[in-house]
């Protein structure tokens, strides 16, 4: 049976925002980005109580359907705890259904809350544990990537093994590469790109993609001039073109001003790497118009506790 946390126990966490896939990388390379949501959950006598603000405050679920709390739930059985009940209140910056992980940060700041709540109950000086976050984020996303980044900062590989185990490691980053995102008013599904993508694809393209999120490794760590080749794709952009042209149309226009431009995790948002003066230019005078926002961001830390 599990142990009842102590009322009145509280946490907060802050979780980045992140950019998956990075053109080559798909499933397997992300990014962290610095917009944040904060999680804040204190431990009651009974019931749920969810307060959210921000992004989407008006129509998410405030009941045990909302992303976070289920996240509490899992992240504190999984360390063998409960809550006789729970206030939670969600501050979300992080755009919803735009292709920057916002369910992912929403995951790991549910998991990540509640690591934080059983390692006090605990008296423990450690409040997160990365590799739980991975795993428990990978499962509630499917795969690990979104959720590896949020969880670790940075930017990070991660992949499957068998098992359903789920994995992660850090990229080192050059200094010289920023990140610029572009943001729309209009929104997408992941499911809905997903399905569009081919279950089979040419051995060619295959091999051009393992090439390029091989060197997408070494350009964001040592050798951004490689940005730009690196974040060529045939797996999943090409596919996704039709059901998002206006995403496709600014990623081209980016590209055709020697920017490395790559589509968000599966969109409708575009990011871009730059390695430079030129890049940045180059993205202040790209051809967007009012329903895009342009952010020059910079890489996160992972989630933080206190």
């Amino acid at each position: 049976m599990a142990d009842a946390l102590p009322l009145g126990l509280s946490a907060t966490v802050r979780v980045p925002a992140s950019s998956a896939n990075l053109g080559s990388g798909f499933d397997s390379l992300a990014v962290a980005l610095a917009i944040y949501d904060e999680v804040t959950a204190t431990v009651a006598e009974s019931g749920l109580r969810v307060e959210v603000v921000g992004e989407d405050a008006d129509v998410v679920a405030v009941d045990e359907r909302h992303l976070v709390v289920q996240a509490i739930r899992r992240g504190l059985q999984a360390r063998g705890w409960s809550a006789p009940g729970l206030l939670v209140r969600c501050v979300n910056a992080v755009p919803h259904a735009r292709g920057l992980g916002s369910s992912a940060a929403a995951a790991v700041g549910g998991l990540a809350v509640a690591q934080a709540l059983a390692a006090k109950a605990a008296g423990s000086e450690e409040l997160l544990d990365q590799a739980q976050l991975v795993q428990l984020g990978g499962e509630f996303e499917g795969h690990p990537d979104n959720a590896a980044a949020s969880a670790l900062g940075g930017a990070v590989v991660s992949w499957a093994e068998g098992g359903g185990q789920y994995r992660a490691a850090p990229i080192r980053l050059s200094p010289q590469v920023s990140p610029v995102v572009f943001i729309p008013q209009s929104r997408g599904l992941t499911h809905v790109s997903r399905g569009v993508l081919p279950s089979l694809v040419p051995r060619e393209d295959a091999v051009a993609n393992l090439s390029r999120s091989a060197l997408m490794v070494l350009a964001l760590s040592a050798d951004p001039a490689l940005l730009f080749a690196a974040s060529e794709d045939r797996l999943h952009q090409p596919h996704r073109a039709a059901e998002q042209p206006e995403t496709a149309a600014l990623v081209q226009a980016l590209r055709d001003r020697g920017v490395a431009a790559m589509v968000s995790g599966a969109g409708p948002s575009v990011l871009a790497l730059t390695s430079g003066d030129a890049d940045r230019l180059a993205c202040a005078e790209a051809p967007v118009g009012h329903c895009w926002e342009r952010r020059e961001v910079s890489f996160a830390q992972g989630v933080q506790a206190r």
